[in-house]
């Protein structure tokens, strides 16, 4: 008889027949294979009528749901298409259409033990939250200094790759929040070292500008189901305007503007280097590694984009903005932290940044939420992984090129709520590469460019 069980977050097969998903390992003189074949493995040797004895498994004890989950009809379809996929796949929905609410009704339906994979901590705080609320069981927890496994538990990416070869073999789903963090090559391997044969991932933007995310496939499924903000507006999600202001550098900032660029453009001429698209620009940040010249032009060009990004005329459309909507709730975005200090000490308003802790980001955002913070000024920090409260407007000062950071900071608007309209106002520096890189990031989105 074949016996099959989980050795450090893979299978090892040990009798005298083989199987295509695994290798032949002479130390432990036995078949090797990954742990995300588990299910492979299994319809293989059944369908070829080998006797196995599965020691695999060994699961945290199943626990009681109550409670009713309730599901839009696109949220239905979502489920039903991932369901009819083998209980495997990536669901594509934007911020605020509520993922989490598909994910939960996917556990309440299977009722296994279930492993949710996050980005943050604060995100583990929300699904731990939403579990109780949905499912009146408690979570467990891996990361943060926690480590407690229960039928429903939510770990962090680091902590899920981390503690794999312990983990791998404890869950029969995995939800992978954020799902496009799994296609980087630090936690890939998370995917292949656990054993769960259904598998879901979440998110508001599939694609990368690494093209990675062609991996995911083989990893937990292909993508069932998408739909689009535009879809949503309206009935399900806020309806929403943006609104682009374009503003001039002052003469001091225009010209140090161009004296950096120059030496930018300069470099990129003699060297005949075509930045056409993100992996032509990766190959030059890679460039600046040993190639001094490329270092400085590279240096040259950040800090062009931050006299752009910094000017002082984005401040008074700013401080119009705040004046004019006086009465929302808004979120102030930029890229750089050195901005957000100083639009905060300027207008007194709070600021979140990776550096602010925990505990004060909560306050912030609570106060925020009651409206005692009417407005907050941030990075990049709430993009992704932080259940943001209620805003109407959101204000963007400075942002990168990419696509999902601008579907991100639009979702931190859309919750439905009343009558609101939700605003999304982008201030941008003329003639500069801030006008290239607004275009490039809601291509996609149907904003007026």
């Amino acid at each position: 008889m074949l016996h099959l069980h989980f050795d450090k977050g893979t299978l090892l097969l040990k009798g005298q027949v083989g199987t295509p998903y695994g290798k032949w390992d002479p130390r432990v003189e036995c078949y090797r294979i990954k742990a995300h074949h588990y299910r492979d493995v299994l319809d293989y040797l059944h369908q070829s009528k080998q006797q196995i004895r599965d020691d695999v498994a060994e699961l945290p004890p199943l626990e009681q749901f109550q409670g009713s989950i309730k599901l839009r009809d696109y949220q239905a379809e979502a489920a039903d298409k991932w369901h009819k996929a083998g209980n495997r796949g990536v669901l594509v929905l934007p911020t605020a259409a509520g993922k989490t609410f598909i994910a939960l009704k996917a556990i309440q339906k299977l009722k296994v033990q279930t492993l949710i994979v996050v980005p943050t901590l604060d995100l583990i705080d929300q699904w731990r939250r939403r579990i109780k609320e949905n499912l009146n069981v408690e979570a467990g927890v891996v990361g943060g200094g926690e480590k407690n496994l229960r039928m429903v538990t939510v770990a962090t990416y680091d902590s899920a790759c981390i503690h794999a070869e312990k983990l791998g073999n404890k869950f029969m789903l995995i939800i992978f929040d954020e799902v496009h963090h799994l296609a980087s090559t630090g936690y890939m391997q998370i995917a292949e070292m656990y054993i769960a044969p259904y598998r879901m991932g979440l998110t508001a933007t599939y694609e990368r500008t690494d093209q990675r995310e062609s991996l995911l496939p083989q990893l937990i499924g292909d993508l069932v189901y998408s739909v689009d903000i535009k879809d949503l507006a309206g009935e399900h999600l806020s309806p929403y305007t943006y609104e682009k202001i374009v503003v001039e550098l002052t003469p001091p900032e225009q010209e140090a503007y161009n004296s950096q660029i120059e030496i930018f453009k300069k470099f990129l001429q003699e060297r005949r280097i075509s930045l056409r698209s993100a992996a032509d620009f990766q190959k030059f940040i890679m460039t600046t590694g040993r190639d001094p010249k490329a270092r400085e032009a590279l240096l040259a060009r950040n800090k062009a984009m931050k006299v752009a990004l910094n000017s002082e005329a984005k401040l008074a459309v700013l401080a119009k903005q705040l004046e004019f909507y006086n009465n929302e709730k808004i979120i102030i975005f930029t890229l750089y932290n050195d901005l957000v200090y100083r639009i905060s000490h300027r207008f007194l308003v709070p600021a979140i940044t990776h550096h602010t802790p925990r505990k004060e980001r909560r306050e912030i955002l609570s106060n925020f939420e009651s409206g005692a913070y009417p407005v907050v000024v941030t990075s990049q920090v709430l993009d992704e992984g932080v259940d943001v409260p209620d805003a109407s407007v959101g204000v963007i000062l400075g942002g990168t090129g990419s696509n999902r950071e601008y579907v991100q900071r639009l979702g931190r608007l859309l919750r439905k709520k009343d009558e609101k309209l939700a605003r999304l106002i982008e201030i941008i520096s003329k003639e500069t590469m801030e006008v290239a890189t607004s275009r490039r990031r809601h291509r996609k989105i149907g904003g007026n460019s």
